[in-house]
């Protein structure tokens, strides 16, 4: 499925939103842009429907592709089978991918022990940040990495060194009581998908206590996530509530809505589908903000814009603090045959 397949007329999920009679409150929609599907979202959404082509179904996922229900089941609908680990991948010679977050080195290794063929969907950016991890502890620097315990990009990148070469940081709490063996020899990486001005206080702090910390040539949180928190900066303090949509497991769509209620928005909700719009809440709003998680796909947009039309006579403006024109090539093995 390239990621500009998916569309609400595929969707057989989809829920109708009848018009409400009478006349309509008005209704400004204020879109965040940009919003939605990034680059390496497109990428691995783009590397399963490839492989659909190429090898035919069924091809397994190691995880979700990407943190969103909608994209998940619309890929399982065209023959991906989504699997938690590898012991749950038959021996059938069907392709095993990777999600975008990363895998530890032991995935990867183990799925070689068996044979498996495999096709690595992680993200660049997040490649990125592993072999910076790796770097460091060449170079006998323990590595700090910033980041939320138990996420699978977290899991991936911690898995990239020996047991022991890194820890997590969470919070500035764990900061101050924070034990190294060698503060002369400490570097610090960041999961991709963090809250820029979070992540901003927690680096100052490991720098203020560890003065000769190392940290990266440029910043590991990637642009779509940096790019997406300040169009909602810049529409959250003018609007009476914000829609973001995504996933609940989606930690850029978690960090969206924290940034939103952090501008002072009075009301914001994260949602996946229109379905889960609590109507109560917005019932007096003039003004609405809405955006997307990087791995949420525009037709949701649309379909929480068609159910505010049906009670609300809406008007939409774009409100737009960047343009993004990031793109990543396909996997070596994929891109012979996706150009014939």
């Amino acid at each position: 499925m390239s990621a500009d397949t998916i569309n609400l007329t595929a969707d057989p999920d989809r829920i109708p939103h009848p018009a409400i009679s009478g006349e309509k409150p008005p209704l400004e929609i204020l879109l965040c842009a940009p919003r939605g599907f990034c680059a390496g979202v497109v990428r691995a959404i783009d590397v399963v429907e490839r492989a659909l082509a190429i090898y035919g179904p069924p091809v397994y996922v190691r995880h979700e592709i990407v943190h969103n229900k909608y994209v998940v089941e619309t890929l399982k609908r065209k023959g991906a089978i989504f699997v938690r680990e590898l012991d749950e991948v038959p021996d059938s010679g069907a392709p095993v991918i990777f999600s975008a977050h990363g895998v530890a080195k032991t995935v990867p290794n183990n799925a070689d022990s068996r044979g498996l063929t495999t096709i690595d969907a992680t993200c660049p950016l997040v490649t990125k940040v592993h072999r910076e991890a790796e770097i460091h502890h060449k170079r006998g620097r323990h590595v700090l990495l910033v980041g939320h315990s138990g996420h699978p990009e977290v899991v991936g990148t911690m898995g990239q060194l020996p047991k022991g070469s890194i820890t997590l940081v969470e919070d500035l709490e764990q900061i101050e009581n924070l034990e190294v063996a060698d503060a002369k020899n400490l570097a610090w990486v960041t999961q991709t998908t963090l809250s820029v001005d979070d992540t901003k206080h927690i680096v100052a702090a490991l720098k203020t206590k560890f003065p000769l910390i190392t940290g990266p040539h440029k910043d590991d949180i990637c642009y779509a996530t940096t790019n997406r928190q300040e169009a909602v900066k810049e529409v959250a303090p003018q609007v009476d509530a914000l829609i973001v949509v995504g996933s609940s497991n989606s930690s850029n769509s978690q960090r969206l809505r924290e940034v939103a209620e952090r501008a002072g928005c009075p009301i914001t909700r994260l949602v996946l589908r229109a379905e889960e719009i609590d109507w109560e809440a917005f019932g007096n709003i003039r003004r609405l903000g809405l955006t997307a998680g990087a791995s949420a796909p525009e037709v949701l947009v649309e379909e929480i814009i068609d159910a505010f039309a049906a009670r609300y006579d809406v008007s939409v403006d774009q409100v737009s603090v960047t343009v993004e024109d990031m793109s990543f090539p396909l996997p070596r093995e994929l891109r012979s045959e996706a150009a014939e």
